[in-house]
């Protein structure tokens, strides 16, 4: 079992707060006019203090209240992210009420399962098409009494079924108006062990599970990163990931403990740019994410080529020497420090400066981060801090620190969790981030959480020191016909970091006699390639399923296949003629493959290759 630090202990001990009502109006309290959150309009930044944002939440709990919500019944926030889900969010809290998440790709029959599972009462619909997806199957979610729409105009069809954000601000000034202390009622009423979150997980397989998160797992995450000083009051964050998922939603819980500013914008197409504008100190991201940017800044190089291009090999050179004695603890000093000083102010530098240029660090979760790519950000003195946790545990139970980290591992445990590794190398996690259990699934609950309170991650990892590595889902690892396990991810994640082209590498072999693999080419990456290999103008499909797209994945598979175990390489591929997608079922919102429905989808393209 793996010991927990004393310091974080007593850290967490004098710092946590009883529920996230007050952990919230706590952080209003010590912090008023201190900037809360920043958002667009049109083509400005705009912000809001504490007290503003406390004021605006106050109304829209009180306006829930007044729709007949009581504690712990469930709100559902149907939205991208952005400054009206985390109002909405809080006003839920407020209200004493429970969130349930809906992410706005998901079709209309998981959104209608969802809300019926949950029995939710009011849903907050980002627009007109996420209230189709409530009425189509409107005779199916029976609980749901109103629905508030954040972007438009109610249709007069729906009658008062469909409010706007307004008419609900304005339902809760005139409830205020006769019951003034009601809120303050509500929030009195809050236990820790009160349902917080109805997380659905955006399921891999099957239909999503709810995953039941009460207040304290959220006050003990804040808390725990507070103890471990990996943030300040003065930090400024850059939040665009989905707050449906449970990565995105931890971020907010800390936010409210250490009071630091929020710039929020969940449109991913404009991350790279929000971050020079927004100038963060630090930004949490799936890998996904890195490998684009990584991917994007490679080919952009190449194709300049020349003498641009040795300079930037030769400065990723230095910063690499660089990389590996600050890994040690250790600064450059002498040729090194000279060499590192030139190589920082023609190169490195302006590869920070495309992110804001005040970075200390990311935050990398939800998926594996291959090693190299980790090592690459470092190179370029872009520390990325992996982590390491689930829906079922609050997202957050290991971290890498600024001073203590190890590229590679998701770092050492939070202070308050404890974890222990099965016989078959299973991850078992026991703590006051742990879920209570699944909505309305008490099967399911016991084959993960015993009454011992171990967690069964699913997951296999291992202990270096203090340190945690990942190798693969358990339920990812597969057998080849020769008895050989391969674990698909680090390969696939190796491969994405080699080939700067790649968006997706899916590796398939169970039970086959070989390894093979699924390829999908980066559309945005690939442009400039294809104009260089006289592709130019030609469609997507047609360019990367050409023979010279085909030569160019083998090159790089080839350069993998090096590095692995035999019965590990990959013999064949092939290159489909569409990338995956989040909107086409392939991934999940927050980026991660839906590895089981991609096998089914292309069944017959994998039986091709052993024929």
């Amino acid at each position: 079992m793996k010991p927990v630090a004393d310091s974080g202990q007593l850290a967490l001990l004098s710092n946590r707060k009883d529920t996230m009502a007050q952990m919230f109006l706590d952080r209003v309290a010590a912090t008023p006019e201190r900037e809360a959150f920043r958002f667009p309009r049109a083509d400005q930044w705009k912000s809001v203090t504490w007290r503003e944002t406390e004021a605006l939440t106050r109304r829209r709990a009180a306006g829930l209240i007044a729709l007949g919500v009581e504690p712990e019944q469930r709100v559902a926030v149907a939205s991208s992210t952005r400054i009206e889900w985390i109002e909405c969010y809080l006003a839920a809290v407020l209200a004493a009420a429970a969130t349930t998440t809906i992410y706005p790709s998901t079709i209309s029959s998981d959104v209608a399962f969802i809300v019926a599972d949950a029995d939710v009462q009011v849903v907050f619909a980002e627009d007109a098409g996420q209230v189709d997806k409530l009425r189509e199957h409107r005779n199916e979610t029976p609980s749901l009494r109103k629905v508030v729409l954040l972007d438009g105009t109610p249709l007069e069809s729906d009658g008062d079924w469909v409010i706007g954000l307004g008419e609900l601000d304005a339902l809760g000034d005139a409830y205020l108006a006769e019951h003034p202390s009601i809120v303050d009622d509500r929030i009195a009423g809050i236990t820790p062990d009160d349902l917080c979150t109805l997380i659905y997980t955006s399921g891999t397989t099957g239909r999503p599970k709810g995953v039941r998160l009460p207040h304290s797992v959220w006050t003990y995450e804040g808390a725990a990163v507070e103890g471990m000083q990996v943030l300040s009051p003065d930090d400024l964050q850059f939040l665009w990931l989905p707050l449906s998922h449970v990565f995105g939603q931890v971020l907010l819980a800390v936010q409210f403990q250490l009071g630091f500013a929020t710039a929020v914008d969940g449109r991913i197409d404009k991350i790279v740019d929000n971050a020079a504008v927004v100038q963060p100190t630090f930004m949490a991201a799936a890998p996904r994410i890195f490998e684009k940017a990584h991917g994007r800044i490679v080919t952009m190089i190449q194709s300049e080529g020349g003498a641009k291009a040795k300079l930037f090999d030769w400065a990723f050179g230095v910063g690499a020497k660089v990389s590996a004695l600050r890994q040690a603890g250790k600064e450059p000093g002498g040729l090194l420090g000279a060499q590192y000083a030139a190589a920082d102010r023609l190169v490195l530098s302006k590869i920070r400066a495309r992110f804001g240029g005040r970075i200390r660090f990311f935050v990398s979760g939800s998926a594996a981060l291959d090693k190299s790519l980790a090592e690459w950000f470092h190179a370029a003195g872009l520390l990325i801090l992996e982590g390491y946790g689930l829906s079922e545990t609050s997202a957050g139970s290991t971290l890498n620190r600024p001073t203590q980290y190890r590229l590679g591992s998701v770092g050492p445990a939070f202070p308050g969790t404890q974890f222990k590794i099965a016989e078959d190398g299973e991850i078992l996690i026991k703590g006051d981030g742990v879920m209570s259990g699944y909505h309305n699934q008490p099967e399911q609950t016991a084959e993960v959480l015993g009454a011992d309170g171990w967690f069964h991650t699913g997951d296999i990892g291992h202990f270096e020191d203090e340190y945690l590595f990942i190798t693969d889902r358990k339920k990812d690892l597969f057998k080849t016909s020769g008895g050989k396990y391969v674990a698909p991810q680090v390969i696939e994640g190796r491969f994405k970091t080699i080939c700067p082209y790649a968006s997706q590498f899916i590796v398939h072999g169970n039970l086959r006699n070989f390894v093979s693999a699924l390829v999908t080419l980066d559309p945005d990456s690939i442009e400039g390639w294809a104009a260089a290999n006289g592709l130019a103008g030609k469609p997507y499909a047609e360019i990367v399923t050409s023979d010279a797209a085909h030569a160019m994945v083998q090159g790089y598979v080839d350069e993998l296949n090096a590095g692995l175990n035999r019965w590990e390489t990959i013999k064949k591929f092939t290159i489909l003629d569409r990338d995956l997608t989040v909107e086409s079922g392939e991934m999940t919102p927050s980026l991660k493959l839906k590895r089981k429905h991609v096998e089914t989808q292309y069944a017959d393209v994998l039986d091709k290759m052993y024929e």
